[in-house]
C-alpha cells in the first residue's frame, strides 16, 4: 500500500454475499482486521468455521486462510471499525421501483456505533441519489455527529460510493485487477477510499462524485443489457424468418466492427436485469432506448417458454391418452449464467416455475447447487443429474450453457425434442 496519511486498521463490511464477502476476505488477506456482518446466522457460522456459503473460484482457500489466521470474523451485530463499507442487497419493489430499503436497515444498524473520523462506503449498485439519501439517514440517526451534507470536508463521517464491477466466477481475480470508481461526497471522502481500496486494489482507482459514480455502474450495465437485447431480438426475428440466428451472429461478427453477443433464454442477475430500471424510474420520459431493452429482455423467457409449451403438446399428441400430468420436461441448468451457482432473477428459474404451473413433471438439472430453491419447491419439481433427466425426459430445455451441458452435446442432440436457448448446438 502506497503511503498515505490515512489508516484503516478494523474494517467492517456489512453484507457478505458475492460481493461483500470476497471483499472481506482480500482486506482480511492484507493482514486487515476486518468484521463481517450479515443476517442470515448460516452465513456468519459458516464462515467462521473457515468455509464459505457461496460457489467463487479461490475464494474458499482465502477464507479459510483469512480466518484461520485471525484477520476475519462474522457477526450477525455491527462492531465499530474505522471503515465501514455496505454491500447488501438492491432490489426493485413493483414497478420497477428501487428498494433502498436494505441501504436503510444497514446505515441504522451502523449508526449507533460510527465514531469521529470514520468512513462509510456505499458499495450497493443504487439508483442516483443513494448515497446522499443513506448520508441523510445516518445524520438523522446521530444528530451528535456532523455528514457531508452539512460540514462538507470538515464533516465528522465521510461518505462515498464505489459500485463493483465484477464477473461472478472471476470476481478475486477482479476485485483485485479491476479499475475503481471512486465518488466521494467530498474530496476528502474520496482521497479516503483510495487510500482504503489501495490495501488490496492494483487498478486504478478513478475519482468521481457520488452521483456520477452510481450512474457510472448504471450505464455500465445498461450498455450490456441494450447489447444482449439486441441479440435476442434477432433470435426472435430470425426463429420467424427460418434462419439460424447462431450462423447468423457469426457470418455478422465477421465484420472488422461488429461484435454481436450470443442470445440466450434471458438477463438474469441482481445487475444488469435490475440497473437499467433504476435510470428508467429516475428519468422516464428520456430512458426510451433503456427501457425498450428492458422490455425485450424480460420478454425472452415467456418466448422460450411458449417453444417448450409447443413441444409439450407435441410429445401429447405423439403419446395417446397422456395428459400434461404424465409429460416429464428437464430444464438444464437455474442459474442465470453458465457455471455458478447464482440464481438471482434467473429467467431459466422463471421458466422452470412457470412450466411446473401447467401441470408437467419437471426435472431440473443444476450441477452447481445441492438444493433447490424456494421458488421451486413444488411436488412436480425435483433436482436431478444431468443423465436422470435425458433418460427420462420427454422434453429437454436447454437454458444455461454450463460446461457439463456442453461436454454432453451430442447425447442431447439425439433426443427427439432438445429445445436449445442458448446455441449449444451451434
Amino acid at each position: 500500500m502506497p503511503n498515505s496519511k490515512y489508516s484503516f486498521e478494523t474494517i467492517s463490511m456489512i453484507g457478505l454475499g458475492y460481493i461483500g464477502l470476497p471483499t472481506a476476505t482480500l482486506f482480511a488477506s492484507r493482514k486487515k482486521k476486518v468484521i463481517g456482518v450479515d443476517v442470515s446466522e448460516h452465513a456468519v457460522n459458516t464462515i467462521n468455521s473457515g468455509k464459505i456459503h457461496i460457489v467463487e473460484p479461490e475464494l474458499d482457500m482465502l477464507v479459510h486462510a483469512a480466518v484461520t489466521e485471525g484477520y476475519l470474523r462474522a457477526t450477525r451485530t455491527p462492531e465499530p471499525a474505522d471503515a465501514f463499507l455496505i454491500a447488501v442487497p438492491t432490489p426493485f419493489k413493483g414497478d420497477h421501483k428501487p428498494d433502498l430499503s436494505y441501504i436503510e436497515s444497514a446505515a441504522k444498524a451502523i449508526a449507533p456505533i460510527l465514531n469521529k473520523g470514520n468512513l462509510v462506503i456505499l458499495e450497493s449498485t443504487s439508483p442516483v441519489g443513494a448515497t446522499e439519501q443513506m448520508s441523510a439517514w445516518l445524520s438523522e440517526a446521530r444528530p451528535d455527529l456532523t455528514f457531508p451534507q452539512q460540514a462538507g470536508e470538515e464533516a465528522d463521517i465521510q461518505i462515498a460510493h464505489c459500485p463493483e464491477r465484477v464477473l461472478p466466477g472471476k470476481v478475486v481475480h477482479e476485485l483485485v485487477s479491476n479499475d475503481r470508481i471512486i465518488g466521494g461526497m467530498t474530496r476528502k471522502a474520496s482521497e479516503m477510499s483510495v487510500a482504503l481500496y489501495k490495501i488490496f486494489v492494483e487498478g486504478a482507482c478513478i475519482v468521481t462524485d457520488a452521483r456520477t459514480a452510481e450512474m457510472c455502474k448504471l450505464t455500465e450495465n445498461s450498455f450490456r443489457d441494450v447489447n444482449i437485447a439486441f441479440a435476442n431480438e434477432l433470435s426472435m426475428i430470425c426463429e420467424k424468418l427460418e434462419i439460424s440466428v447462431w450462423e447468423l451472429v457469426e457470418l455478422a461478427n465477421r465484420h472488422p466492427r461488429v461484435s454481436i453477443l450470443q442470445p440466450g433464454a434471458g438477463v438474469g442477475g441482481h445487475c444488469i436485469a435490475v440497473d437499467p430500471w433504476f435510470i428508467v424510474d429516475t428519468t422516464p420520459d428520456e430512458a426510451r432506448l433503456i427501457r425498450t431493452a428492458r422490455e425485450v429482455n424480460d420478454f425472452k423467457p415467456e418466448w422460450v417458454l411458449n417453444k417448450i409449451k409447443a413441444a409439450v403438446l407435441d410429445t401429447m399428441a405423439t403419446k395417446q391418452g397422456s395428459t400434461i400430468s404424465d409429460i416429464k420436461v428437464a430444464c438444464l441448468g437455474l442459474a442465470f449464467k453458465p457455471d455458478i451457482d447464482d440464481l438471482r432473477e434467473s429467467p431459466a428459474v422463471d421458466i422452470t416455475r412457470n412450466l411446473a404451473a401447467l401441470g408437467c413433471q419437471i426435472v431440473a438439472v443444476e450441477p452447481n447447487i445441492e438444493v433447490l430453491p424456494p421458488k421451486l419447491a413444488q411436488a412436480n419439481i425435483s433436482l436431478a443429474t444431468l443423465d436422470e433427466a435425458v433418460e427420462t425426459a420427454d422434453v429437454i430445455c436447454v437454458l444455461v450453457k454450463h460446461t457439463p451441458f456442453i461436454e454432453a452435446v451430442e447425447t442431447l442432440r439425439q433426443h427427439a425434442y432438445c429445445i436449445d436457448s442458448v446455441g449449444i448446438f451451434a
